[in-house]
């Protein structure tokens, strides 16, 4: 199984929190769940970090069974439309979103 992980890093503008968690369930959500071949979609927020450890307030954590689902789902306009939208997610946020492909090991 694949996994893209896409990390908030920076904050969430002070009082913003609420909205910024309300724009991802109501308005990103249902477009990440309509990629194709999407298996699963999590959104982690942040809740305690180490000392000294950058700042990541939200973790987008996807899964797909291959790698060629995962450039299908890239490719497609629902994707292309989520990052229009994430434009609005982006006020509420200072910092820079990077994006990270693993292979999930499982049973191991």
């Amino acid at each position: 199984m694949i996994i893209r992980q896409a990390f908030f890093e920076g904050s969430i503008h002070a009082g913003k929190e609420t909205a910024f968690k309300a724009y991802v369930e109501e308005k990103l959500m249902p477009m990440w769940l309509a990629f194709p071949g999407i298996r699963e979609v999590k959104v982690l927020y942040a809740v305690e970090r180490d000392e000294g450890a950058p700042p990541f307030p939200m973790v987008l954590w996807t899964a797909y069974d291959s790698r060629e689902a995962l450039a299908t789902a890239l490719e497609s306009p629902v994707r292309y439309e989520s990052r229009e939208m994430t434009k609005g997610l982006l006020e509420m946020f200072d910092g820079h979103i990077h994006h990270h492909v693993f292979d999930l090991a499982l049973g191991q």
